[in-house]
């Protein structure tokens, strides 16, 4: 038996990369138009975030929270686990997510947005707007299949980047809700490195992103 040192990243990766991307393929056309419905779902965040009724951040958190049960059991159950065993767990870990959306926006009423963004909320809503349009077409610029394009709502990393640019666009640091989502992105960002993929860095970074200016918001108001 070789020793563990031995062993490289690739060696631990459960998939081929052409069966990761094809696995997108099949997911996209079994599920579409539901890419259409989420897309628009995400346009109405921007639209419900601008907007001063008392009632926006429940709504809110009710569209990610259906967002992140979705993927939880529509991608990851039902088929990233087919070609990787941890994926089952991590499905449990999205419903969590979404349990934590539902507590934080709808049982405490907590997600709430000031009417004179800051630097700080400016750059989570930048980021939300990159995991909605940029993150879709990133993957088709460096080469994949356009059907295997990863959308917000249905596909996992956009929607955590998403999650996690809204939450920074709120007027506190919800850190209760911020583990899952940055998690994800380091798994996610080691996978697509493994696969030599040429977006890996992405997710890391804006993971990093969220951490740093979470810690100034927290800082700040002390």
């Amino acid at each position: 038996m070789s020793e563990w040192w031995t062993y490289r990243p690739s060696d631990f990766l459960l998939f081929a990369p052409r069966t990761f991307y094809r696995l997108f393929e099949l997911y996209n056309a079994d599920i579409w138009p539901l890419q259409i419905v989420t897309l628009l779902a995400g346009v109405m965040i921007l639209v419900l975030k601008r907007r001063r009724a008392a009632w926006r951040g429940r709504a809110i958190a009710v569209t990610l929270a259906a967002c992140w049960l979705w993927i939880a059991w529509g991608f990851h159950w039902q088929r990233y686990s087919a070609i990787n065993w941890i994926a089952g767990y991590v499905a449990g870990a999205f419903a969590i997510q979404a349990l934590l959306l539902i507590w934080i926006g709808i049982v405490r009423d907590r997600l709430r947005f000031d009417t004179e963004q800051g630097v700080i909320a400016r750059i989570g809503v930048a980021i939300y707007v990159f995991a909605l349009v940029v993150q879709p077409l990133l993957g088709l610029l460096l080469g994949r299949d356009w059907r295997q394009a990863e959308v917000f709502g249905v596909a996992p990393d956009p929607t955590a980047v998403a999650t996690l640019g809204l939450l920074l666009a709120t007027n506190r640091s919800h850190w209760i809700a911020l583990p899952i989502p940055l998690l994800w992105c380091l798994v996610s960002g080691t996978t697509l490195w493994v696969m030599n993929a040429a977006d890996a860095l992405v997710l890391p970074m804006v993971a990093s992103l969220v951490v740093l200016l979470s810690l100034r918001r927290s800082v700040s108001r002390r």
